[in-house]
């Protein structure tokens, strides 16, 4: 947790771990997490499934959602930031 004077900002990740699972797995699960969580919420997705490369940049971007993704040895890891799209 950072800390700034008086004020606090919590910094949590939540992961969710889709590796392995086929499309379209992985982007409904990241969608029903998505369904409750608040503004500036950081949420990682873990995938191996390579039309997830597509899916999940896709989807954040329709919703309005920031999304980094980046590459492992066997899996890609997707940062989405809700409600931070980057400008077109």
């Amino acid at each position: 947790m950072a800390s700034i004077g008086c004020w606090s900002l919590a910094t949590e990740v939540e992961t969710i771990d889709a590796r392995g699972l086929k499309c379209p797995l992985p982007v409904l699960k990241l969608e029903k997490r998505l369904a409750d969580a608040e503004m500036g919420t950081t949420i990682v997705v873990l995938a191996s499934d390579p039309m997830a490369r597509i899916d999940i940049p896709l989807h954040c971007r329709k919703h309005g959602h920031g999304c980094a993704v980046a590459t492992a040895d066997d899996y890609m890891q997707f940062t989405v930031t809700v409600g931070a799209a980057s400008p077109a």
